[in-house]
């Protein structure tokens, strides 16, 4: 992808492409490991302004049942003890603020909202890049990171697991998004 691409020229709304987008988290085990996991279901969606980023918009939807760190088990206990997924099948990531921080970089400041609970989060944001595709769509790609103390969202099991396992997660973003096309039909 090439990041050549003026500002203005990303102005549009886009759907998040979900073949080319990782969601990913890493949180340390007992203080010697880490424990990699990603979702592997979510989809989204973004109106970016290329004039005016404070104007942009994002919206993200995760599916919490697709947890997945390669340990049945272990996704087993994230599903039922830590994230409740029965009662709260989605984690959602709704903006609020967008601020272009300089270059290709952004603060995005939204709710996210986990087991129910709505705090609010900035993730600092790095467009990656642009491109056409062979097909003709216009595609761009970001990384984010946020680091996150799990229990401001009430995602802990007992005691002991703060002692196994770091409060602290770090959250990892390689998104992709597709502009959508105005349908002739819609109008949008």
């Amino acid at each position: 992808m090439s990041t050549t691409t003026e500002f203005s020229e990303l102005t549009g709304d886009y759907v998040l492409d979900t073949a080319r987008t990782r969601i990913g988290f890493v949180a340390r085990h007992t203080m010697a490991s880490r424990v990699r996991g990603r979702f592997g279901e979510f989809e989204g969606g973004a109106h970016l302004d290329g004039e005016d980023p404070s104007k942009s918009a994002v919206r993200l939807v995760i599916h919490a049942d697709s947890v997945q760190t390669g340990n049945p088990r272990r996704d087993a206990h994230l599903r039922g003890r830590f994230l409740h997924v029965d009662d709260h099948p989605d984690i959602t990531f709704t903006s609020t603020a967008v601020e272009q921080t300089g270059g290709a970089g952004f603060e995005v400041t939204g709710d996210l909202t986990i087991r129910g609970v709505i705090r609010p989060v900035t993730v600092h944001f790095e467009l990656t890049g642009v491109e056409n595709d062979p097909r003709g769509a216009f595609r761009i790609g970001f990384t984010g990171r946020l680091t996150l103390d799990r229990t401001h969202w009430g995602v802990d099991w007992n005691a002991a697991t703060t002692i196994l396992v770091s409060p602290k997660v770090l959250l990892e973003l390689d998104a992709t998004v597709i502009r959508r096309i105005a349908s002739p039909l819609s109008g949008s």
